[in-house]
């Protein structure tokens, strides 16, 4: 159980941008901004290490003020993703 805990997805703001990730085919960076309620710069931290985590594909489309920025959930992040959510439910059910 707790072996399956997955410490990149753990921490609150990566679990919740996964949850909103594993149910859209892409999310853009100001959905995801407004929808867990965090700063521009926290955002970037935290998918940045999911990014380096082979989590998520990061897009980005045009520059300056114009640019768009999209998030994709990998093949390894969701079975990370999925792993994870199994051993929460498992520890919880106890």
């Amino acid at each position: 159980m707790i072996e399956d805990l997955d410490p990149v997805i753990h921490a609150p703001k990566r679990l919740a941008a996964m949850a909103v990730l594993s149910t859209a085919t892409t999310v853009t960076f100001p959905f995801l901004r407004e929808h867990l309620g965090v700063s521009d710069s926290d955002l970037s931290k935290q998918m940045a290490t999911l990014e380096r985590a082979e989590y998520v594909e990061v897009r980005k489309a045009g520059r300056g003020r114009g640019a768009t920025t999209t998030y994709r959930i990998t093949r390894t992040g969701r079975a990370a993703y999925d792993r994870h959510r199994r051993a929460l439910a498992a520890i919880l059910d106890g």
